[in-house]
Order: structure tokens, then C-alpha cells, then sequence
């Protein structure tokens, strides 16, 4: 018998609902709708002609975002197939008015399947990402499984299109090509249009990480949390180990010989990859904050060139997928609660580093929105380029 329906658009978590509450749905203050400024646009639906498409890990927060992107953005598509788990393998859920059941992912899930989004986890896509690729299937995987593979092309659409030019839709060819880390994503994003125009020499960068790059589970105990600690109760800690409500620490993730754990270094590593510079010198320091669903990060660039606050500023108005709230006088800048559930990235704070001599260093805050940009979206743009 089959589970109840899983409604795609009523999941308050995933749709930033606040921990105090319920039911509301965030603000959209930056704009209506972000989604109509990106190149990678397409606006189509499901169409004899489109790709077979399937989604791995289809009841997860990025799961359930792959979706909703997928609807919003119109992408085409002839046919489509939602894998998840043996667990989750019933469940119903609709979809553009249409209802499908979850199938357990198996090495047969991919036959005639030409684009595979996939958001299950590392094992999961070691396993079944190559399988995939055998049968034609081109893996577009938002794991860390493939990231720093030489041979898998580590693509955000606004940056390195170039970098998965060979993969082509329809050439009987599969291919995996790795999603970057969401704060990755967020954080080059903002500064590649400045490093195109100065280069950039060093940069550091402090993030301030939401719930939701601990998936749904994390983001159902903040709200668990927040609800305790108000009524006095002791925090019920089973996805980090200590408080998160009320509350920052060190990101949870491992900690490496070098003493950065594994978040900081793979904004460091994946820097290098994609501007293809191994060169760069960057340095990172990852927080995780009691914020649902929106990553913030502050950052500090050091150019080869010169490149005034002003011009800064220029360039990042016009550059693609990102939106300036820069309101000195107002004092108004960005925040993870006005990018929740938006495709932008916002950048403010721009300003001359006064540490620096020169016009040779600039300090910028950002912030995106990490189910969306930093992993959904980013994967459906690349499934575009495929078109």
C-alpha cells in the first residue's frame, strides 16, 4: 500500500519556514521572481521531444528543490522518474499535476534515461553514478563523490561553462559532471566577475551556514530546538551533537590533519579546480548558524590588479545570477532571510580593504540561498546547457 502524497509545494522546511512560525512561507523582498535574469533559462515543459530524466534521492530537502526547480524553470522533459531509497519506494508524490511513485534506485533505474540529478550521497552516487554513465545517462551528482576527479568536470553555469563543453545530450556518451559545494558556489558566484577583471591573489572567507546543508533532518531539529529551549527544556541533539538553536559552532564537519575540517577545505580546493588556478591562495573558516535555509558569507580579496569599490560594484550589477543590496545610508544589506527561496545571489558590504595599501583589496558579504543556487538550481542550469 502506498504512502500518503507527498505535496512538493507544502513542505514549510524546505520552503524556509520560520521556527516560530509555522506555515509562513518567507518574504520574497529582493524580487518577485529571480529566476528570469539567468542565460541558462529555458522555458519549456514536458514535451515529446525532451530527455528522460530521473532524480536520485527524490525525497530529500535537494531531492524535493530538484522539483520544484525543474517546474519553475519549465525544463523539458518526455519522461520522468523519481528514485529513492527501498525505505522510501511507494510513496506517492505529485508532480505538474501528475502522479508518480517512488521506485527504489537500482543498478536497472537508469535504462533509457538520458539526464540523471542526482542528490543521495556520496556512497550512494560512487555506487550508482558510473553505472549510470555506462548506460548513457549523463549524472549531473551534487555529492562530494566526484568533485576532485580529474576526468568530471566541476561546473556553476555563471563560471566554468566551458569546462563541460565535451558532454554532450544525445551522443549515446554518459558522463558524470560534479555539482561544487554550496558554499563554493555561493562564494565564486560573487567574486569570479571581480577576479576576471583584477585577479584574484588570496581570499578569505568566513562562512555563516544554514540547517539545510545538513539536509531536512537538521533543519526539522532547529525548529525542535528553538520550540525547547523557549519552553525551557533541554534541546533534543540527534543530528549535531550540542545546541543549534540560539546558537553557532564550528561546522560539523570532520576535522582534517591540517586543523580546517573538510567544509573549508573543499571551498579551497574546488576554488582551484574551477578557475583552473592552482595558484590561487584561499583560506577559509565554515560556521554553522541557527538560519533555515540560506548560507551568508564574508570574504576578503586581494587582487593582482587594482579594482576600486566603485567599479566593483559595476561589475557585479551586471553580472548574471547575482543581485547588489548595497544601501549604505539605509544601512541595508543582504541576508539569508531575503534570499531564502530565491535564485540570486545577493552581494552588499563592498568596500576598499583599508588594510591594504591601494586599490588591491576588497571586502564583500554574500549571501545565497543554499537548497537553490547552492545545489538545485545550480544542477538544473547545468542539465540546460545540456539542451
Amino acid at each position: 500500500m502506498n504512502s500518503p502524497a507527498l505535496s512538493l509545494r507544502h513542505n514549510h522546511f524546505l520552503n524556509g519556514g520560520s521556527a516560530l512560525a509555522s506555515g509562513i512561507r518567507l518574504p520574497r523582498s529582493i524580487s518577485s521572481s529571480s529566476t528570469s535574469s539567468s542565460p541558462f533559462r529555458v522555458r519549456m515543459s514536458l514535451q515529446e521531444n525532451g530527455p528522460s530524466v530521473a532524480v536520485v534521492g527524490v525525497t530529500g530537502a535537494v531531492g524535493q528543490e530538484f522539483l520544484s526547480v525543474l517546474s519553475d524553470r519549465n525544463f523539458p522533459y518526455r519522461s520522468l522518474k523519481l528514485l529513492a531509497s527501498k525505505r522510501s519506494a511507494g510513496k506517492s508524490m505529485k508532480f505538474e499535476e501528475r502522479d508518480y511513485t517512488v521506485e527504489e534506485l537500482t543498478e536497472d533505474s537508469f535504462d533509457g534515461i538520458d539526464i540523471a540529478l542526482f542528490s543521495a550521497g556520496g556512497s550512494i552516487s560512487k555506487k550508482f553514478g558510473p553505472l549510470a554513465a555506462q548506460k548513457g545517462t549523463i549524472v549531473v551528482d551534487n555529492s562530494s563523490a566526484f568533485r576532485m576527479d580529474e576526468n568530471v568536470p566541476l561546473v556553476i553555469p555563471e563560471v566554468n561553462p566551458e569546462a563541460m563543453a565535451h558532454v554532450k545530450l544525445g551522443s549515446g556518451k554518459g558522463a558524470l559532471i560534479a555539482n561544487p559545494n554550496c558554499s563554493t558556489i555561493i562564494c565564486l558566484m560573487a567574486v569570479t566577475p571581480l577576479h576576471r577583471r583584477a585577479k584574484v591573489k588570496r581570499m578569505v572567507v568566513s562562512t555563516y551556514q544554514a540547517a539545510s546543508g545538513a539536509g531536512a533532518a537538521a533543519m526539522e531539529e532547529l525548529v525542535q530546538q528553538t520550540r525547547e529551549v523557549l519552553e525551557g527544556k533541554e534541546p533534543t541533539c540527534n543530528i549535531f551533537n550540542q545546541q543549534y538553536a540560539f546558537n553557532l559552532f564550528s561546522h560539523n564537519a570532520p576535522i582534517q590533519p591540517n586543523g580546517y575540517n573538510e567544509e573549508e577545505m573543499k571551498l579551497v580546493k574546488e576554488t582551484r579546480k574551477i578557475w583552473s588556478d592552482k595558484d590561487v591562495k584561499v583560506t577559509a573558516t565554515c560556521i554553522r548558524v541557527p538560519v533555515m535555509r540560506a548560507h551568508a558569507e564574508s570574504v576578503n580579496l586581494q587582487f593582482a590588479n587594482p579594482l576600486d569599490e566603485n567599479t566593483a560594484r559595476d561589475i557585479l550589477k551586471n553580472a548574471p545570477g547575482i543581485v547588489v543590496v548595497d544601501d549604505r545610508a539605509s544601512n541595508r544589506f543582504p541576508t539569508p532571510l531575503e534570499v531564502s527561496n530565491k535564485d540570486d545571489v545577493a552581494v552588499g558590504r563592498v568596500r576598499r580593504d583599508v588594510s591594504q595599501d591601494g586599490d588591491y583589496g576588497l571586502d564583500i558579504f554574500v549571501c545565497g540561498d543554499q537548497i537553490r543556487k547552492g545545489a538545485a538550481l545550480n544542477a538544473v542550469q547545468i542539465a540546460e546547457m545540456l539542451l
